[in-house]
């Protein structure tokens, strides 16, 4: 493999390139319909650089930031390229897969299959997404039927080659989206075991937000002379999104993110946490502060998670609580803001998270919480996107005390009493009396059935007096006792 690479730079401050029409790419008049049904004219510079390049044959390297475009970058370029297998046979095998797309996450996979079906939507191409969490056979369906184009995600896509429903040999295009992202899930080894199913000769394109070390040594092993294209910096942040860093204490985040909801009137947020039991825990607390807020990490079912993503877009729940994982490639479209809870431990993590808002040239905010702890994590932030954060207070935030905060959390009271004043107290005391009182006091009922000593049955006493020997003692049985180990010896 060559580590040859030729890099083209564009302008990152341009969000699209109005000299430049989708047209003049020589596209096919069905993708270009598709295109004008969706109201796109003009390429992001990710599309304008990326495009010519894919249908050239040529292997890929994208960097551009997130919600630039990425997708459309490299999923027109494929189309185009497989109109000339493309027909109308009922058969599978005139349907083998041509292109497959890696992408780390469920739901990152089902946006990118979204997108693919939109531009194919007036061609004879078939497409379909492959992903764990839900029921297989469907799955298993659709690709026995014949589909030139699979989304998929690494574990459920050696789940169907194992069980021989998809067969690889004749792909001639490989994408890897988020390729990142794939490394730091551990899947390392799925994507070798995949490479290894393909043919050699074929296109290898690589998108992402951020380009590391280990992802530039994964891609010399199987990218092929690959041409660099960086629309922006390497993990640059949007221009677009502005930026804020609040120093708060550790114990008082929660209460930091409900004030910040409230005082900015936030509708439409997603929330980061490090952690799917802090995820949890934050989206209970703005339940109980009336805020009508869900969460989605690992260890929800997918339905629940495609769900509650759906009732996010539609504007039924205001805040999206979501780990890295979950929220990894979301597509919402003109979210205003996005806060992160927990600084994240992985500093490129932190160019994904905020690149959910600010897409497609609009405007975002992007709000960060740290505490004293987390600041080596803020520092690694800065050294990534060569940015120096101001560190701001919070105006206006008063945290409650603990103590109150516990009590309030529990049911209780500033005063611990139930929260109910001098109506508490007396009912206090009349428990503390029932509970010293002596029992003739107690005024229930008995029934004197249970109060009789016992008493033997007629028959009872016969199967006794029947037992007992004629001399009137009665000999005590051996009792059998079993060994410790083996049981009891035979006889």
């Amino acid at each position: 493999m060559s580590d040859i690479q030729s890099e083209i730079q564009a302008d990152p401050a341009v969000p699209t390139t109005p000299t430049v029409r989708f047209a003049d790419f020589g596209l096919s008049p069905d993708i270009l319909r598709a295109l004008n049904d969706q109201g796109y004219v003009h390429p992001t510079p990710i599309q304008a650089e990326a495009i010519p390049v894919v249908l050239q044959g040529r292997d890929v390297m994208g960097a551009a930031q997130t919600g630039t475009g990425k997708t459309a970058g490299f999923s027109l370029p494929i189309i185009q390229l497989l109109l000339a297998h493309a027909n109308t046979s009922a058969s599978p095998a005139r349907h083998p897969v041509r292109a497959l797309i890696l992408t780390p996450t469920r739901e990152l996979a089902d946006q990118v299959a979204e997108n693919v079906k939109a531009y194919c939507r007036h061609t004879p191409l078939r497409s379909t997404v492959v992903f764990g969490g839900v029921d297989i056979a469907p799955q298993t369906a659709a690709l026995r039927s014949g589909i030139e184009i699979v989304i998929a995600t690494p574990g459920r896509l050696l789940d169907h080659v194992q069980q021989k429903t998809l067969n690889l040999s004749q792909t001639q295009i490989l994408v890897m989206d988020e390729a990142d992202r794939m490394l730091d899930m551990g899947f390392l080894p799925d994507l070798q075991r995949i490479i290894n199913l393909l043919p050699k000769e074929r296109q290898n394109l690589m998108f992402s937000a951020t380009f590391s070390g280990e992802i530039k040594k994964l891609a010399a092993t199987f990218l092929k002379s690959p041409v660099t294209i960086e629309v922006a910096r390497s993990n640059a942040t949007a221009d677009n999104v502005t930026q804020t860093m609040y120093h708060v204490n550790d114990q008082t985040k929660a209460e930091a993110v409900s004030h910040i909801i409230r005082e900015r009137k936030l509708k439409q947020v997603i929330v980061f946490s490090n952690t799917k039991i802090g995820a949890s825990k934050l989206a209970r607390h703005l339940e109980n502060e009336g805020v009508n807020a869900s969460a989605i990490h690992g260890d929800k079912t997918q339905n629940e998670r495609m769900a509650a993503l759906e009732a996010f877009k539609r504007g039924e729940i205001e805040v999206l609580v979501a780990t890295d994982v979950a929220a990894r490639g979301l597509d919402i479209a003109e979210l205003p803001c996005v806060i992160n809870f927990d600084l994240p431990y992985n500093a490129e993590d932190y160019v994904h998270r905020i690149g959910r808002t600010g897409r497609a040239g609009a405007s975002g905010d992007a709000i960060s919480l740290y505490a004293d702890k987390d600041e080596r994590l803020l520092v690694d932030i800065e050294k990534m996107i060569k940015h120096k954060f101001v560190r701001a207070e919070l105006t206006g935030f008063v945290a409650k005390p603990a103590s109150a905060e516990r009590e309030r959390s529990s049911g209780r009271g500033a005063d611990g009493r139930n929260g109910r004043g001098a109506s508490s107290d007396r009912s206090t005391q009349h428990t503390r009396s029932a509970y010293t009182s002596t029992p003739t006091s107690r005024k229930e009922k008995i029934d004197p059935w249970f109060l009789k000593p016992y008493e033997p049955t007629l028959a009872a006493e016969v199967d006794s007096a029947s037992i007992a020997p004629a001399g009137g003692s009665i000999k005590p049985s051996k009792v059998k006792l079993a060994a410790l180990l083996g049981g009891l010896p035979k006889n």
